[in-house]
């Protein structure tokens, strides 16, 4: 699986689904339409500055609230490459796994890096690295099965292209 590398846009606790991509858009499952509101009721110049390979870090139960794939599939859409936090909420990390979302658990990256590092994660060793601190975290590897539903981009292509 290859690496993920980019600047990282950093929240903190308890990033609901509904500021992700809030309720009001929800009529539309347009991954492109989904994205140019993504996070905008938490982070307004999100959607103005991200860029393709960018990283967002949050602090604990990133995702809570609603089900609904909107929310991960605003952030892929949008060109996130990986989504690091403290924890996640269940739903929201098997919802972003079934999308093609990397995700990624790792409490001590999540309170040390900031807004703004250069971060890369190596998916197959379970490794980040703050390309501006020089420090290195360890999170939790993806095993083989995820990462091949992720190369995928997502459960349904996995099962599509008859991997299951």
């Amino acid at each position: 699986m290859e690496n993920a590398k980019g600047t990282v846009f950093k929240y903190g606790d308890n990033v609901d689904t509904d500021v992700i991509i809030p309720a009001r858009y929800l009529n539309s499952s347009d991954p492109a339409e989904l994205a140019q509101h993504c996070m905008e009721d938490i982070d307004t110049e999100f959607v103005k500055k991200v860029k393709k390979g960018d990283i967002i870090v949050a602090d604990k139960n990133f995702g809570c609230g609603s089900s609904r794939e909107h929310a991960p599939i605003a952030i892929k859409a949008s060109g996130v490459s990986c989504v690091i936090a403290e924890t996640f909420a269940r739903i929201f990390y098997r919802n972003s796994i079934n999308i093609g979302l990397p995700i990624m658990e790792c409490a001590e990256a999540a309170k040390e890096i900031k807004a703004g590092d250069e971060v890369e994660v190596d998916f197959d060793g379970g490794i980040i690295k703050d390309l501006t601190t020089g420090k290195e975290y360890k999170g939790q590897a993806f095993p083989p099965f995820m990462q091949k539903i992720i190369a995928a981009q997502g459960l349904v292509n996995y099962i599509n292209e008859g991997q299951a």
